[in-house]
């Protein structure tokens, strides 16, 4: 019955939200932005709360990582909301017109999806980024986030409100579903009569459930096996520095390097600069032989190990004979999300970008990249892997529809 309430509610909000301006949805907006600012100290102490009992389970610090906030995400939270004011509000654009020949104007519009509803876990800055994506495409969202981060989603939730309430816009424009047991997850993903379409944002597990349970259409964000390809004539330099930062920067995040790959005539002169400065930072490296007999510190790798996500501070790595293997060793085992080759050679570069199968694919950067904000969307409800209408990093076009408008002047069919 909560499920039906949150349901119904979502759906009024949604032909409220339809009427608002652009300038209205910037004000509310910002107003939410400067709310998340002045009443941070309320999202730290709930958040304080669920890392202290993540930590008491004995959640991975890669995960605890994803789970926590300071001021510092709490501010990008806020500058994500307010990069998205300066964004174009795609509601209402016409992406074609045209006349036929029997006088009808036809027109292609843009439209929100209507009632989103996400499921995703851990990491509460999804909440407010989430929030932000939807609002300004004017959809209603119902949030499910997990049990390791209720109490901060509580907070930022009943924050957004608030500032909603105050604007005098519907404050069900956001809602989040409190109850976190499993059923209600798989309840929720049976709510065709309300959701329009469900994103499920979290580990492979997750997904996979969304996946196989939903009855609503379900857009597939993905889990983050990452490969960097070393060719042979990659600067080993930017290798190290491009491998460190997409391996180490933030462990947590589906974004970040899990698989490494070293062409064979390289390796003997990269693979100890690489080690060195990843066992600095407590990286444990599993290679295959090749790399065993380069550094007795790598620990010998199993099959399992060429297709995980680690979201710890573990690498794979392998050494290939040439860019053919390397391309077909990622294909087979990547999770089609961020791909890098780190080279100088211009044609193979090319043929990475042509042949590489992901959603997002680098020469000579950091696979760190792919998210919404670094690519100039204000933030992201998620990083799609599939292939149908939306890949990659899912902006504010990604989160529309469209719908025909047709005007005539009285004709008829023959």
């Amino acid at each position: 019955m909560m499920l039906e309430t949150l349901g119904i509610q979502a759906k009024a909000a949604e032909k409220e939200l339809v009427k608002l301006n652009s300038t209205k949805k910037n004000e509310c907006l910002q107003a939410v932005a400067d709310a998340l600012i002045k009443e941070s100290s309320d999202i730290l102490k709930a958040n304080d709360e669920d890392v202290r009992v993540a930590r008491e389970k004995g959640m991975k610090e890669g995960m605890v990582d994803r789970l926590s906030l300071n001021d510092d995400r709490i501010r990008a939270m806020a500058d994500g909301l307010i990069s998205l004011i300066g964004l174009e509000d795609p509601i209402g654009e016409i992406l074609e017109a045209k006349i036929r020949p029997n006088g009808l104007e036809i027109g292609k519009k843009r439209v929100p999806l209507g009632v989103i509803g996400i499921i995703y876990e851990s990491r509460p800055n999804v909440t407010a980024d989430a929030f932000g994506l939807c609002f300004k495409t004017s959809n209603a969202v119902i949030l499910k986030g997990g049990s390791d981060a209720i109490l901060s989603n509580k907070a930022i939730v009943a924050i957004i409100r608030k500032a909603l309430s105050e604007q005098g816009v519907t404050p069900d424009a956001i809602q989040l579903v409190e109850d976190t047991n499993r059923e209600t997850a798989k309840k929720l993903m049976q709510m065709k009569q309300y959701l329009d379409v469900l994103i499920p944002r979290g580990g492979a597990g997750l997904i996979r459930t969304v996946v196989e349970n939903s009855t609503v259409p379900v857009i597939e964000t993905g889990t983050g096996n990452c490969h960097i390809y070393v060719d042979a004539s990659a600067d080993i330099p930017m290798a190290v520095d491009i491998i460190d930062n997409a391996k180490t920067q933030r462990i947590g995040v589906c974004n970040a390097c899990e698989s490494l790959l070293i062409h064979k005539d390289i390796a003997s002169e990269v693979l100890p600069v690489i080690c060195e400065r990843l066992f600095n930072k407590n990286v444990e490296i599993r290679g295959d032989e090749n790399c065993c007999r380069l550094n007795n510190k790598i620990v010998p790798a199993t099959e399992e190990d060429w297709g995980q996500e680690y979201l710890d501070y573990i690498l794979s790595a392998k050494i290939v004979n040439n860019l053919d293997e390397a391309i077909d060793h990622i294909n087979k085992y990547n999770t089609k999300h961020s791909e890098a080759i780190i080279t100088k050679d211009y044609a193979n570069a090319r043929r990475f970008l042509e042949e590489v199968d992901a959603a997002a694919v680098y020469v000579n950067a950091s696979t760190r990249f792919t998210d919404g904000f670094e690519f100039g969307f204000g933030a992201e409800i998620g990083i799609s892997t599939q292939k149908l209408h939306a890949r990659g990093p899912m902006g504010l076009k990604e989160l529309t529809t469209t719908k025909y408008i047709i005007y005539g002047s009285g004709q008829v069919r023959p």
